[in-house]
């Protein structure tokens, strides 16, 4: 949620903010929150004074009966207080639902360098990395190689599970933990703490954590229950310090989880293979910060990623994301896309976000400093969601004889072995 008291102090930063949107509904919401929260703000005087005045005749009606004077005035000053204060707690309490309302629903305020842009059309590359390797035979899709391979069951799980679901057989499915050992011995070199995080959180807890909007589209919840699955391990390490004081900063986490996605209305949920899915793998990064750090540290967890990808050797590009498809929790935030020879165009493998003191609002994640108490930032990063992973490499390391070769970086986590056959 944004901050009340920073709109209270420079409100220009976010109508600015929201301007260079060019979301006319967001400077209309905008302009109502200012005008609600100067409202809620005379209807607690007004409760303060009745509520005052309210003591006041107390004590006088105190005295007058212990000095055995008439105390029939002061009754009836006092007999209309009581509704008074009913009717201005009622208003109050219809102002500040909207209020809340407002501050959770409106957008964080933008990093100044993120572009305009009406949706993901309009997001802007900022860097390429690597050479698109040539091929001299012709590529073919990684379901076609892994079928071909009996490295996967496709079928097997949308009879068992449904469509998003697969097996993975053999030495494939060996890759897949290799390429998740070399990750977090990485981030274990960048002297990140490992975490092992509850796969399932409290629905209001996640719900503070993500925009309701994408709750109802990607989160499956327990029916009965009071619990949902995570989509990733982000929610549960923002949430492992809900209501809590950090007491150092800052915090580096990583971890690794099974993530869960329902993905209602995705584009291309249906097809199969490893690109789109309802389950997969992936290493999570994730900082909690003091402001002033946390621009370093978005620098510092895209870093971290792009290393796994060059040391894949897999050719990549960074996208800025445009304030268009910025979601409302972001300040800022980036994708990694990786090169597919397949459909000759970069796919989405990772996705960078500075959420600067957004979510810990809403989740009440403060550090105390000089005995003032401050709400942090967080930032998170996948450092691997393995099966899009996945696809990249046997794409890109497919061979003419339909084997695919092992990139040399996870050689050593496959006991040396250097090509994936179908005998394998």
């Amino acid at each position: 949620m944004i901050d009340i008291y920073l709109l209270r102090e420079n409100p220009s930063l976010f109508e600015k903010s929201y301007t260079r949107m060019k979301r006319p509904e967001l400077l209309t919401q905008f302009k109502e929150l200012v005008e609600k929260d100067k409202q809620l703000r005379l209807i607690q005087n007004s409760l303060d004074r009745l509520r005052s005045q309210k003591n006041i005749l107390t004590q006088e009606i105190n005295t007058l009966r212990k000095a055995g004077k008439s105390i029939d005035i002061a009754l009836n000053k006092m007999k209309d207080l009581p509704a008074e204060v009913k009717i201005k707690e009622e208003e109050y309490a219809s102002v500040f639902e909207r209020v809340q309302e407002l501050v959770k629903t409106l957008p964080n305020i933008i990093h100044e360098k993120v572009p305009y842009g009406e949706n993901d059309k309009n997001n802007v590359e900022i860097k390429k990395w690597g050479k698109i390797k040539k091929f001299d035979f012709p590529v073919k899709t990684h379901v076609e190689i892994l079928e071909a391979l009996d490295a996967v069951d496709f079928d097997a799980s949308a009879r068992v599970t449904g469509n998003g679901f697969y097996y993975l057989k053999g030495d494939f499915a060996l890759l897949n933990q290799a390429l998740l050992q070399f990750v977090i011995e990485h981030m274990i070199k960048k002297k990140y703490v490992y975490i092992e995080p509850p796969l399932m959180l409290k629905k209001d807890v996640l719900f503070r954590s993500i925009d309701p909007k994408a709750f109802e589209q990607s989160v499956y919840c327990v029916e009965g229950e009071d619990t949902c699955l995570i989509g990733t391990s982000e929610y549960s390490l923002l949430a492992m310090y809900s209501d809590k004081i950090i007491v150092e900063l800052p915090k580096k986490y990583f971890s690794y989880t099974m993530c869960f996605r329902r993905e209602v209305g995705a584009h291309g949920i249906n097809e199969k293979g490893l690109w789109r899915t309802h389950q997969f793998n992936k290493v999570e990064q994730f900082i909690f910060c003091k402001p002033e750090e946390s621009w370093k540290f978005y620098d510092e967890l895209l870093k971290n990623t792009e290393e796994v990808f060059q040391a894949l050797e897999l050719p990549y590009r960074v996208i800025e994301i445009c304030t268009g498809d910025l979601a409302v929790w972001k300040a800022r935030s980036a994708d990694i896309e990786v090169w597919r020879p397949t459909t000759q165009t970069y796919g989405e493998v990772v996705s960078l976000s500075n959420c600067t003191d957004y979510q810990a609002r809403s989740l009440n994640i403060r550090y105390e400093e000089k005995g003032e108490r401050k709400v942090v930032h967080t930032l998170n990063n996948t450092a691997i969601a393995t099966s899009r992973a996945l696809v990249a490499i046997v794409e890109h390391y497919q061979q003419k004889d339909g084997s695919i070769a092992i990139p040399k970086v996870l050689q050593k986590y496959m006991g040396g072995k250097k090509v994936i056959t179908k005998s394998s």
